[in-house]
């Protein structure tokens, strides 16, 4: 069996509204299902996802494509890993079928990281490990979680990791480039190594830990190299990705330790920032894995503070999240060892709707003897609670400031009613604008006969037979694939089409401009045949023109007879 006769099996047994439906909630509309488009800032359900076609279509960004083509671009997979994870799904081996990949310039960089962990992985699991092995184990790190999280030891000596390396024919320069040595020597010695995976679980850095007495800072991170961005990467989001479809709920963290704690009690479903910051990359792919978003950072000032903006940032974007607080400063490593399983948990279960957190911190800097600053806070409560969608939240909370400060509650309403009207309504959230082509009438036609000759395929033989001309490269080619897909499978559909074509990307442009139109699904002869008519009489004028411009560079008065002749022969349509 080929790729594309197996792409084309997997494919006819996986649906793609299940595949999207499991990453955003769909809501059937008609034949077809909606929901938030992935691809740009949506705020209304602009993705639409045929079952009958098995391709998803956004009018507002024109993202296009199959099942293989929202993974690719929702889950940064390569078409293989694509292939091989609904191969799985579906039961389908796709062992040994010699699978073509296409080659970056990156792929040695990740080569490079991928012996380097296993480097690691094999020192911490050799003697060499016994006293590293102790230490992870009085951190209560176990055998289980070392395999699950890849955790493992640099040695002592200044080079072992770059003569391992460059036995195997890397470069030493690169190695420096990568972070792995500088100057060409380690840059870990000595230290616990946790691997840190990109989105789809590649090594692309390290976070090295001390386990010995010494003066030595307690961490030491990769350097950002061509394939790590640290702003642009999450930990454990691979591993989280189909746990957080499970739990319906996504908890993010502060450090990766957190996250490899979190997991020896069972909890799966959270990340780590690595850090206290959130780019806005990063806020994509958290919003991409669930809307509903746990932030645990370290109980701490800084990462209560951190709380509080990352909190603010998503309510930005209409998201808004629940905020934990741990006692005692502890951050989820620290608190997890001590208190365990069900207290932390319950803690979870409890996490504040991030209105009331902020409400709560507002609370904390009140002089509640001065009149004044209660009158400010009543005004900054009423102020935050704009942002509160749930009307019986916000009258609950009305009310509770009515009988706090004995208040009226219709006054209360009436300054909450004022606020919220003069609240300013924000923008809407344009994508970035596309070049949107004109079109002709001769352009309309064939791109409307190349859609249903994908959705109705006797127009593929009507075609083949009327010999068209096509001066558009883009769709001559198109129709010339079909023609050849069809003749080669014995049928067609628009879903498998599109595999045939993602290798071709001059092409898949095209093919996503005649999806986003909306044509009828089906066609009569007479119709069509008014198509060909259309395309006919525009090559027509297209020779008419193209011999005039050769006729006016003519001299010879027999030639310009013979051309003359031939325009008037192509009027009337010898």
């Amino acid at each position: 069996m080929n790729e594309q006769s197996l792409s084309n099996l997997i494919r006819s047994k996986t649906d793609i509204v299940d595949i999207i439906g499991e990453r955003i909630p769909l809501v059937k509309k008609g034949k077809n299902f909606f929901g938030i488009c992935p691809f740009h800032d949506d705020n209304n359900p602009s993705m639409s996802v045929s079952k009958e076609k098995q391709i998803y279509t956004c009018f507002t960004c024109h993202a296009t494509g199959n099942v293989f083509k929202f993974l690719m671009d929702y889950e940064k997979m390569s078409f293989v890993e694509v292939l091989q994870y609904l191969g799985n799904r579906a039961g389908i081996s796709t062992d040994g079928i010699g699978l073509s990949k296409s080659n970056t310039k990156y792929d040695k960089y990740y080569e490079m990281y991928d012996f380097s962990n296993k480097y690691y992985q094999n020192n911490l699991l050799s003697t060499a490990g016994i006293k590293a092995r102790e230490y992870l184990k009085k951190r209560g790190i176990d055998k289980e979680t070392i395999k699950q999280f890849q955790i493992g030891l640099s040695l002592p000596n200044s080079d072992d990791l770059a003569q391992f390396l460059t036995k195997k024919k890397y470069d030493i320069v690169d190695l420096n480039t990568l972070g792995l040595c500088t100057n060409n020597y380690d840059v870990y010695k000595d230290r616990i190594m946790f691997p840190l995976f990109d989105i789809n679980g590649k090594v692309v850095g390290f976070s090295g830990r001390i386990y010995k007495d010494t003066k030595d800072n307690k961490y030491l991170n990769t350097k950002e190299t061509p394939i790590f961005i640290k702003g642009e990467q999450l930990y454990n989001y691979h591993i989280a990705r189909d746990n957080v479809r499970t739990a319906k709920y996504v908890i993010v963290m502060e450090g990766f330790m957190d996250v490899i704690r979190a997991s020896t009690i069972g909890v799966y479903n959270a990340i780590a920032l690595m850090g206290t910051a959130l780019t806005k990359e990063q806020m994509k792919l958290i919003k991409r894995l669930s809307q509903n978003i746990v932030l645990c950072l370290d109980g701490d000032g800084p990462g209560q503070s951190a709380a509080y903006k990352i909190g603010e940032e998503f309510q930005k974007e209409g998201i808004e999240v629940k905020i934990v607080t741990l006692p005692n400063n502890d951050d989820p490593d620290t608190f997890i060892l001590k208190e365990g399983k069900d207290k932390f948990l319950t803690y979870i279960e409890e996490a504040q709707n991030f209105n009331d957190y902020k409400i709560n911190i507002m609370r904390s800097n009140v002089n509640f003897q001065s009149d004044i600053e209660k009158a400010k806070y009543v005004n900054d409560v009423l102020t935050e609670l704009v942002n509160v969608n749930d009307e019986i939240r916000v009258e609950i909370i009305l009310k509770k400031l009515a009988k706090e400060f004995d208040l009226g509650y219709n006054t209360l309403e009436k300054k909450f009613s004022s606020i919220k009207k003069d609240k300013p309504q924000e923008k809407l959230k344009l994508p970035p604008k596309t070049d949107i082509k004109r079109k002709n009438k001769y352009r309309q036609a064939i791109e409307q006969i190349v859609y249903y000759m994908l959705t109705n395929e006797w127009v593929i033989s009507e075609v083949e037979k009327k010999h068209l001309l096509l001066p558009d490269d883009d769709l001559r080619i198109i129709v010339q694939e079909i023609i050849y897909y069809y003749k080669k499978y014995g049928v067609i559909n628009i879903a498998d089409f599109y595999t045939y074509l993602q290798e071709k990307k001059e092409l898949i442009g095209s093919l996503d401009d005649i999806l986003n139109s909306s044509y009828s699904e089906d066609v009569s002869k007479d119709i069509l045949c008014l198509y060909f008519d259309v395309i006919k009489e525009y090559c027509r004028k297209m020779q008419i023109s193209k011999i005039e411009n050769k006729m006016s560079l003519e001299v010879d008065p027999l030639e310009q007879a013979k051309l003359a002749d031939e325009i008037r022969r192509l009027r009337i349509g010898e």
